[in-house]
């Protein structure tokens, strides 16, 4: 089925709340889901990355927030954060981002959540997101593109040495 005639999913977005980091950590323990970073993590990493997104949501109005389903499953997360890194990468700028269970992948969930980022990213009055993503992750670039993305910029992430592409989307009309 193509994108034009796919139903738009029901999809949920809300501030992770502290319990969120086990839900993320089951939905993420999977190694084609974390493919493209660097393998599964630990819970503690997830505890403090929701706990990072709670901060964000208080202090900015947005952050990755848990995606929900239909059902009020904890499916995955699709929001934007700073760019958290300071020795490489868009750095002072805000960043999209998604990653999803498996068992959901094909179904629009991201793009959809995603429209729904930006939409409050715009209300929010961020004039521009970047999302980075690597090049090997067809369904990253894919979603980038679907949400009118444009590639910025090709580079190599400063661990590893892999390709990663740097996309950009103004948001302000501008």
């Amino acid at each position: 089925m193509n994108d034009i005639t796919r139903p738009v999913p029901v999809v949920r977005l809300r501030v992770p709340a502290e319990q969120d980091a086990r839900a993320w950590h089951r939905v993420f323990d999977d190694p084609e889901v974390m493919e493209f970073h660097g393998g599964p993590a630990p819970l503690a990493r997830y505890e403090e990355l929701t706990a990072r997104q709670r901060a964000h949501a208080a202090e900015l109005g947005f952050c990755f927030w848990t995606m929900l389903d239909d059902h009020e499953e904890v499916i995955g997360f699709t929001g934007a954060q700073p760019w958290p890194h300071t020795s490489f990468g868009p750095v002072g700028e805000i960043e999209i981002g998604w990653r999803l269970g498996r068992a959901h992948w094909g179904k629009g969930y991201v793009t959809a959540a995603a429209h729904m980022t930006l939409e409050r990213l715009r209300a929010a009055g961020v004039p521009t997101v970047v999302a980075m993503v690597d090049a090997r992750n067809d369904r990253s670039v894919a979603v980038a593109r679907r949400l009118g993305m444009e590639l910025e910029e090709t580079f190599l992430t400063p661990v590893g040495g892999r390709k990663g592409y740097r996309f950009r989307l103004r948001l302000d009309g501008s």
